[in-house]
């Protein structure tokens, strides 16, 4: 993981409170915030999120409407054949892994979940292409049921304030569950991610502009 550390972390250097603060500024900034992937029901954010590994949710949301409309049911996916489904994702990246991942994917959801998507992380584990990001993006948005996402800036932003050294995801998830409150996991991880693009990049950070930095309290501009 990227090095650089928090200045909040000399200011407040008890990790509750820290991450008091933090949930404070993150839910001001973002008070409402929701899932950047467009989906329509739990089959095509399971879709969706597959196909954002490794790719921005913008690049996924501009191949997603023309996948839709030619595989909108598990159903149908699940008969599609991998170089038709390659073409309409190839900008995603890593395309073919990707494709052959969303087929399989809906075949299992087909012949054993009766075409819909399951809702725990123990049976959304076990759908191909699908991890713990991926099944907690699924029981959040759609199942409502209580979950840290962690993605790469969500590891980054957590690293950074000094919550959980180093890049292991079920550590970085493990870890937060015990400090955030249950009630806000799902925005919890709307909101680090969205933050994680707006100002506290892997390269450069945009410190005087982010409200979590203790400096920013100080020469913050009156509006």
């Amino acid at each position: 993981m990227n090095s650089f550390k928090c200045p909040l972390i000399e200011k407040i250097q008890n990790e509750k409170a820290r991450m008091y603060f933090f949930l404070g500024e993150i839910q001001k900034r973002y008070p409402n915030p929701v899932c950047a992937l467009t989906h329509s029901d739990a089959f095509q954010l399971i879709t969706a999120t597959i196909l954002s590994a490794q790719c921005t949710d913008v690049a996924v949301n501009k191949v997603t409407p023309a996948l839709f409309a030619k595989y909108p049911t598990p159903t149908v996916m699940a008969e599609a054949k991998q170089a038709d489904v390659e073409k309409i994702i190839h900008s995603t990246g890593f395309y073919k892994n990707k494709a052959k991942n969303l087929i399989a994917m809906a075949k299992m959801l087909v012949t054993e979940f009766g075409g819909k998507a399951p809702d725990s992380m123990e049976e959304l584990v076990k759908l191909p292409g699908v991890g713990r990001k991926t099944a907690n993006v699924v029981l959040g948005n759609i199942f409502k049921v209580p979950g840290v996402v962690v993605d790469t800036h969500v590891m980054r932003i957590s690293d950074r304030l000094g919550f959980v050294p180093g890049g292991d995801p079920v550590k970085t998830e493990r870890a937060l569950e015990k400090l955030v409150p249950q009630k806000e996991w799902i925005n919890f991880s709307h909101q680090v991610i969205l933050l994680g693009r707006d100002l506290c990049a892997a390269r450069r950070p945009l410190c005087g502009k982010c409200p979590v930095n203790p400096e920013y309290h100080i020469i913050k501009p009156v509006s």
